[in-house]
């Protein structure tokens, strides 16, 4: 019974020709896959990654920020890696500039 399977399977690896074609069209299933999770899901991350970055190089004295912890608060100051919040009057925390989740509408 077992020389019946392994017959079958040399006779399939000996088709001729047109095995490159459909090596190829196997592949393309797995390329169109990636290239729509690069779209839907790295493409748009990485975009939201550089509009954080440039958003907290923008932070400046007098902007009030929200943390990814949730406390919100105005900036007092600004170095390269920290900030100091102050959430409450003569309250101040010093927070690390990759803690800010966003910056807080003023108007």
């Amino acid at each position: 019974m077992l020389s019946l399977f392994v017959t079958e399977a040399h006779a399939m690896g000996a088709q001729g020709g047109g095995g490159d074609t459909s090596q190829l069209m196997g592949l393309m299933p797995l390329v169109l896959m990636f290239v729509i999770f690069y779209f839907l899901l790295i493409r748009p991350q990485q975009k939201k990654q550089k509009e954080h970055k440039a958003m907290i190089e923008a932070l400046t004295r007098g902007d009030e920020v929200v943390t990814s912890g949730g406390i919100q608060g105005k900036i007092t100051g600004v170095t390269d890696d920290t900030l100091t919040v102050e959430i409450a009057k003569d309250v101040r925390v010093k927070v690390d500039k990759s803690a800010v989740a966003r910056k807080k509408a003023t108007g």
